[in-house]
């Protein structure tokens, strides 16, 4: 899947308000963030900072989560993800 196809799919489902575009996305962002840091923390708490294929499939689903509002951040601010990953390196 390209940055592009997911972009377009992502938004399709990125449902509120006008008056909410931007930051809507942004503090969710930031929310989605916290808990990719949140589940790393418990690893490293409870796990003595050994990742197993069970906390790697958690922590991923919390990136896809982050991947998501990054979508439709970016499609507020009339900027593709394709050419941010481009621009990015």
């Amino acid at each position: 899947m390209t940055f592009k196809e997911y972009q377009d799919m992502a938004v399709k489902t990125a449902i509120y308000g006008e008056g909410s575009i931007i930051i809507y996305p942004a503090l969710g962002l930031a929310n989605e963030a916290g808990e990719v840091l949140g589940k790393i923390k418990k690893v490293l708490r409870d796990k003595e900072g050994k990742f197993t294929e069970e906390t790697n499939k958690e922590v991923g689903k919390e990136i896809g989560d982050v991947l998501w509002y990054i979508a439709a951040l970016s499609r507020d601010l009339n900027l593709s993800l394709e050419s941010i990953a481009e621009e990015n390196i």
